[in-house]
């Protein structure tokens, strides 16, 4: 590390517990342990858009044997004028849903002003990827003292991502959860493209013992190509995926957020199914720098 950052709490070198590169720092969600042997599947809608939809998809996700449900009642969207979420209403749906399925709730705040209450119903707060710099949001989440799943900016080095991590934990919140979910590799004014960098997770490992897990949704923007990406984020070691689903009896034309990222219930089944066989691998050595975090 350079430029000042050896200080970072979040680094090996200064969490002494977690010295050796082979360890990692569990974090539990509602019963649900994020580090452990085995990758954790995290999945659902990307926008709370209706009760049936989401409890479907929370169907689904149980019934493929996903752990967590993800699905956001407030949306931050590129466009004003593109569906921001059902808000309140979209937090009640969840806890609803909560109460029928059993499962634990991992859903998106971006304002500080709104950390209390989305955390009064979330198990999991995530930060997205626009907010991943937005500090006075990251020192508010720390100080709410649940969970926290934090997304790299899509142009966020290394560096920056575990910046905005110590912002949290400098708040006395070491629960936190590291989530890649692409960074942004081509752009014009008609054409944008991810991509899902595997590179980063065995650097990220060796520097930081927090668990990190896999957004190929995000990353690819494109149904087809997540349970490809799914596999190749398990074999670089991620601990775990984020995945969107499309709810059973949902028309893709029906929804009104990334349509085309949601895989099918048969697909979300055979995601989880390898990843209930995989075995999350020890960080490989770097041939520069040893086993061990950046000096």
């Amino acid at each position: 590390m350079t430029g000042g950052l050896s200080n970072l709490s979040v680094l090996r070198r200064n969490w002494t517990e977690y010295s050796d590169p082979s360890t990692t720092h569990v974090v539990d969600v509602a019963g649900v342990r994020f580090g452990g042997a085995r990758p954790v599947v995290v999945a659902g809608p990307c926008a709370v858009e209706s009760y049936e939809q989401t409890l479907s998809a929370a169907r689904a996700v149980q019934a493929a044997g996903g752990r967590l449900l993800r699905g956001g009642a407030f949306k931050p969207r590129t466009s004003p004028y593109s569906f921001q979420g059902l808000g309140a209403n979209g937090l009640e749906i969840l806890a609803r849903v909560r109460e029928e399925t059993g499962l634990g709730i991992v859903t998106e705040v971006q304002d500080p002003r709104m950390v209390d209450q989305v955390a009064a119903t979330a198990d999991m707060l995530q930060i997205g990827s626009r907010s991943m710099q937005n500090f006075p949001l990251l020192v508010e989440v720390g100080r709410a003292g649940i969970p926290v799943l934090l997304k790299r900016g899509f142009s966020a080095t290394l560096e920056e991502w575990l910046c905005a991590a110590e912002y949290v934990a400098r708040e006395g919140n070491t629960a936190i959860v590291l989530c890649e979910r692409g960074v942004r590799r081509d752009c014009s004014w008609s054409h944008a493209r991810s991509e899902f960098d595997l590179e980063v997770i065995g650097p990220l490992r060796r520097a930081s013992p927090l668990p990190v897990i896999g957004d190929p949704s995000h990353a690819t923007g494109e149904w087809t190509r997540v349970e490809e990406v799914s596999r190749e984020a398990l074999e670089a070691g991620v601990h775990g995926l984020l995945v969107e689903v499309l709810a059973p009896g949902t028309e893709r034309s029906e929804l009104r957020c990334d349509a085309h990222q949601g895989v099918p219930e048969d697909v979300l089944r055979r995601i989880a199914e390898f990843a209930g066989t995989w075995t999350v691998p020890a960080p490989a050595e770097d041939p520069a720098l040893g086993v061990g975090a950046p000096s």
